[in-house]
């Protein structure tokens, strides 16, 4: 049982760690090594603060918290460079996936997205993330047919958008 709400300036490391561990074990294999290495939860922190910090807008930082006050999860939504809304990610503590923590929050950002006109609501996805592919289609979302490229450390990755 989780609980979501908006985040605060003390969960930032939380979300941090949570972020820099997920797109270890999530793209272990779809992003080269030494980018995943570099990774800081310092650094990543420090851009939560800074992004915090700033004033208003339609977007939300979202955490989805457990019974002892642990944060589990975070997912962040906003405008899209286009029309709608885009869910810009999300990311579960890697404990608790499988847990219902993801669609948690997958839910909130989705009555985030309709509270602020941001409706229809697209997300990018690595092309090799099945699981999360999966995630996303259980929730209907499809696949649109836009890709993109992302490049990492000098490797092209890339992306597939979906939309609900």
């Amino acid at each position: 049982m989780v609980t979501v709400r908006t985040m605060t300036a003390a969960d930032v490391t939380a979300v941090a760690e949570i972020r820099v561990a997920g797109w270890r074990a999530a793209y272990a294999g779809l992003l080269p090594a030494s980018f995943l290495d570099r990774m800081s939860v310092e650094e990543d922190a420090g851009r939560l603060r800074q992004r915090l910090e700033r004033p208003g807008g339609r977007g939300a930082d979202l955490v989805a918290v457990d019974t002892r006050g642990t944060v589990a999860g975070w997912a962040c939504v906003g405008p899209a460079h286009r029309e709608g809304g885009e869910v810009y990610a999300l990311y579960v503590r890697t404990s608790r996936i499988g847990t219902g923590v993801g669609r948690a929050l997958l839910d909130a950002a989705h009555a985030h997205a309709h509270a602020h006109g941001l409706d229809p609501l697209a997300l990018w996805v690595l092309a090799g993330n099945t699981r999360a592919r999966r995630f996303y289609e259980r929730a209907g979302y499809t696949a649109d047919g836009a890709v993109r490229t992302e490049d990492y450390d000098g490797v092209a990755v890339r992306e597939v958008r979906y939309c609900r």
